[in-house]
């Protein structure tokens, strides 16, 4: 590893973590558990229960100012401007060119936008921010926030346990809000943000609470029967089963949003509108003239692939690349994702990948691999 203990940053709950017992491995630059159990055991537990996931690397990013939602806006192509409050979009922060620089969530917190961003690029969306934005538009780096993640089936039956109550007399509680709904709340009289959102497929929450009371309230919720500690490892198998990409690996500043099947991102009014970044270059590919399209695959037999393992043509040519894989705990087979020429990405397409000089046999699939199990609003 070319990081080393001594030039990791550490989490809030770094010593929490290892007094369970965890193994701390280098992620995006900090020290982080990668398992406790082990990650078969904590993915099916996530799946039955509720596992308690600490992803205080990510980003937390507040912007403050009169238009606010417009101005980011002119760098992504989400419509946040028309985001209600307590409401939460998905959107990708692009790149002048229309490269994907990072996808993140934004929250519309009444007097501000809340941003979770990735860790491993969370200063460089900062300067990026910093540069793009007006400068009636003030950025705040939440660094003394930790953000906690509660998902699985019984994450809901779990937070209740805790006596969260809303900031103010007539606001729902954590359990009612449905998914992609977010609030503010008291635990203790300490203030916690906390959205029902999540990067696993599952039901479930994210918690921003303040560094100094994070393990208290980890701890509180260890305590249930519901709830176990859940590393990294079962947190990338979860997600690569929800079919959700991973930013450095799944999408990056070279790959544009048609390409990374990202179409749902590019909301209706801003695609008619086309004055965000890269405008021009990412709705000529809109909505199939890629070239190119992340797919998720089936892998015959229990070798899975790895990421940069080749897909190749019936003459050998090089023509895709794997860039997320492994085993599914769920489905008990190997699953991977891949960007393919579009003629290929049809699902049921068989496609050969090539590792380590051995070609596998694979089936273009739809995704999710494992259906999403969200708290959704009913429709009317």
């Amino acid at each position: 590893m070319s990081e080393t203990t001594e030039n990791l940053k550490q989490l809030p709950l770094g010593d929490w973590h290892r007094n369970l017992g965890a193994r701390m491995v280098p992620f995006a630059g900090y020290e982080m558990p990668v398992q406790y159990e082990g990650v078969m055991a904590e993915h099916l537990w996530t799946r039955e229960n509720a596992g308690l996931f600490d992803v205080s690397h990510m980003g937390q990013v507040q912007l403050v100012g009169e238009g606010a939602p417009e101005a980011l806006e002119a760098n992504t192509p989400g419509n946040l401007s028309a985001l209600g409050v307590g409401k939460i979009r998905y959107t990708l922060l692009l790149a002048q060119d229309g490269g994907i620089l990072d996808d993140l969530m934004v929250t519309n917190a009444r007097n501000d936008l809340y941003l979770v961003v990735n860790g491993a690029t969370k200063h460089d969306d900062l300067a990026y921010m910093r540069a793009q934005l007006p400068p009636s538009v003030t950025i705040n780096h939440l660094e003394d926030a930790a953000l906690l993640a509660l998902q699985g089936p019984k994450a809901a039956e779990a937070l209740a346990k805790l006596g969260i109550q809303p900031l103010q007399d007539g606001w729902p509680v954590p359990t009612d809000l449905y998914f992609m709904e977010a609030g503010p709340f008291l635990w203790n009289d300490v203030p916690v943000g906390i959205s029902r959102s999540g990067y696993t497929g599952e039901d479930g929450f994210e918690i921003s609470i303040p560094a100094d009371h994070a393990e208290a309230f980890a701890t509180a919720l260890n305590g249930l029967d519901e709830v176990c500690p859940i590393g990294l490892g079962a947190r990338d198998s979860l997600r690569l089963e929800a079919g959700l990409p991973l930013y450095g690996h799944d999408m990056g500043p070279e790959i544009l949003p048609v390409e990374a099947n990202l179409n749902f991102a590019l909301s209706k009014v801003r695609r008619e509108e086309g004055n965000f970044a890269g405008a021009e270059r990412v709705l000529g590919q809109y909505p199939d003239k890629a070239a190119t399209k992340r797919i998720g695959l089936f892998v015959e037999g229990r070798q899975p692939v790895r990421e940069g393992a080749d897909v190749v043509d019936a003459e050998g040519n090089i023509v895709g690349k794997v860039t997320s894989g492994g085993f599914s705990p769920t489905l008990q087979r190997p699953i991977a994702m891949a960007y393919v020429p579009m003629a290929l990405s049809i699902t049921g397409t068989a496609i050969t990948v090539e590792q380590r000089k051995k070609q596998i046999a694979c089936t273009v699939a739809d995704m999710p691999f494992v259906p999403h199990n969200y708290h959704r609003k009913p429709k009317l």
